[in-house]
């Protein structure tokens, strides 16, 4: 059925959708279709959302038809890119779906080194078309992960000491507003616009186009080092020490996870960006001789290996839930309640990550963009993962537990990438700081209805 807040201007739902089918080239998916089921389906398996339709579009006409049909019909509307966010915003009850994973063009330009891509592309995508030319952008550290959501949010990977956040690369965007106009944002069309889709979400409009800078990046040093559970505390003081002197090129994130045969381990996880690999070998060669580890599988790769190398350990369709939160310090104090707290983890698929944020993505001034997260050298996150439904209240509550006894340690800013979806406004305006107010005015100006609600929100 067509759910509305007031009476419909189209009282027949049957004649409604019909009219909305007629002006899309793309697909329209209700609840009878045969592949329904499979288009709800994001990557979250604990979101289990109805949606009264999904668009499934195939160009900028259909996403402006999707939305003028939600706006008229007053659906609830949400926007999928890659379906990644764990928190499960892709997908609604009762309302509207504007699914853009079918529109995945790429264009890149070698001499000019940039690229323009559509907002279906996943990030196994875009690499694999921008490494043909050796070149790359900041980017999600697994594959499946669509660029759309990672750019409006932030984006933070491997690459983010030396080139930035995601968002820094970003050179202009086409996008749908939400009264059916399609408009550009960049530094001399709608910036203050451009400043709000860089790290704001998709709080101002359905970005249809992302055209970024792009960098030199050939074969590079990754991979990573494993030590046992029990040497947490001096693995995570040695990561503390190493990352401090750690060149922009040199990214570097510390893990508590699980083996596959089942051994708790702690990780050194690290990518060496530099053009010179012997310096790169050189730099990091304390790390590997630390311990020593139970297993080194350090080494010179091409980037793609990279980027891949923890898709299977977040794979499509587990059940999940996060928690994350920039840290003050990495202090001793801090170390202890990891300790403690991840030896009493009740998922073998859970995986605490400490990531080094230094260097390009921490030397942009905070009010530059609507990301503002610039100032914290670590990041602290929880990604709870498990198999079966029934198992969720334990490992939610765990995740809760771990997330309160390091609160002590929190500086006031969190990644809005992040934020799952039962943190209130509160957290909301924490990942943006002194950026939400002018962000609040912007979103005044595109969306006063706030239409685009679906997300991290930020209140009109």
């Amino acid at each position: 059925m067509i759910t509305t807040t007031k009476k419909s201007q189209n009282p027949n739902p049957i004649l409604a959708w019909e009219e909305l089918r007629s002006t899309l080239t793309g697909t329209l998916i209700l609840p009878d279709s045969e592949i329904y089921d499979k288009s709800r389906a994001i990557w979250n398996g604990m979101i289990d959302r109805k949606p009264a339709c999904i668009v499934k579009c195939a160009n900028v006409n259909d996403v402006v038809s999707a939305v003028n049909f939600g706006r008229e019909q007053q659906l609830l509307v949400a926007v999928k890119g890659g379906g990644h966010n764990a928190a499960g915003f892709a997908m609604c009850d009762e309302g509207m779906v504007i699914d853009l994973s079918n529109m995945k063009e790429i264009e890149v330009d070698p001499k000019l080194r940039t690229v323009v891509a559509q907002p279906g592309v996943l990030w196994g995508e875009f690499d694999k078309a921008t490494q043909e030319h050796g070149l790359a952008v900041t980017g999600g550290a697994v594959t499946t992960t669509g660029i759309a959501g990672l750019t409006l949010g932030g984006g933070v990977g491997w690459l983010m000491g030396k080139y930035g956040a995601t968002c820094d690369n970003l050179l202009s965007a086409e996008l749908v507003t939400a009264d059916g106009q399609v408009l550009t944002a960049s530094p001399e069309e709608n910036p203050d616009l451009f400043w709000a889709i860089r790290g704001g979400g998709g709080n101002f409009g359905i970005v249809t186009s992302f055209e970024f800078q792009l960098h030199q990046v050939g074969n590079i040093i990754g991979g990573m080092v494993l030590h046992p559970m029990e040497k947490i505390v001096e693995v995570l003081k040695f990561f503390r020490s190493f990352t401090q002197n750690a060149p922009d090129e040199l990214t570097v994130y510390a893990g508590a996870m699980t083996s596959p045969d089942g051994i708790p381990m702690v990780a050194l996880i690290l990518c060496y960006c530099g053009h010179d690999l012997n310096e790169g070998k050189r730099i990091i060669a304390p790390l590997r001789e630390f311990g020593p580890p139970l297993a080194d599988m350090i080494g010179t790769m091409p980037y793609l290996q990279q980027q891949s190398m923890l898709d299977a350990a977040a794979p499509h369709g587990l059940f999940s839930y996060w928690k994350a939160n920039q840290l003050t310090t990495l202090s001793d104090e801090a170390i202890e309640v990891i300790k403690n707290q991840v030896l009493l983890v009740t998922s073998p698929r859970t995986m605490t990550l400490i990531e080094h944020h230094h260097g390009a993505i921490n030397n942009v001034a905070q009010d530059s963009t609507a990301f503002m997260q610039r100032n914290s050298s670590y990041d602290f996150i929880i990604i709870s993962l498990w198999n079966e439904s029934e198992e969720s209240p334990i490992h939610i509550e765990w995740t809760r537990n771990f997330f309160e006894a390091m609160k002590p340690f929190f500086s006031s800013g969190v990644y809005v990438n992040a934020l799952f979806n039962d943190e209130g406004p509160d957290r909301v305006r924490a990942a943006y700081g002194d950026n939400y107010e002018r962000l609040r005015h912007i979103k005044q100006i595109y969306d006063p209805k706030n239409f685009f609600r679906c997300n991290n929100n930020i209140v009109p």
